[in-house]
């Protein structure tokens, strides 16, 4: 059985005010495509919710994460950090052998 990922509070939070900001309620998708340097990278936009995803809610607000990247986000946390180099959702994934120094790609 594939564990899904886990979502931090401070992600569901950030959805929440991007919804207040927008006026939109669109669900956080994170998903694995082939490329980037290290092999794999993330997928991670607002989306609407497919009828196979995978759905993480907490207080109304949504996490997707498709069948085919659920593998290898399995036991991931998804995070919302916000620091000097800019604000950003990002995925610490210990499935991953090797990352990208910008973080968005890594290998398996």
């Amino acid at each position: 059985m594939t564990l899904p990922p886990r979502v931090t509070d401070r992600a569901f939070a950030r959805l929440a005010e991007i919804a207040e900001m927008t006026g939109e309620n669109r669900a956080l998708r994170v998903g694995v495509l082939g490329g980037g340097c290290s092999g794999f990278q993330y997928d991670i936009r607002l989306d609407e919710a497919a009828s196979d995803d995978v759905v993480l809610e907490k207080a109304g607000q949504k996490v997707l994460v498709d069948p085919t990247s659920l593998p290898f986000l399995q036991n991931a946390v998804i995070d919302y950090t916000d620091e000097l180099i800019g604000a950003r959702f990002v995925v610490e994934n210990p499935n991953a052998s090797s990352a990208c120094g910008c973080g968005t790609s890594f290998s398996i």
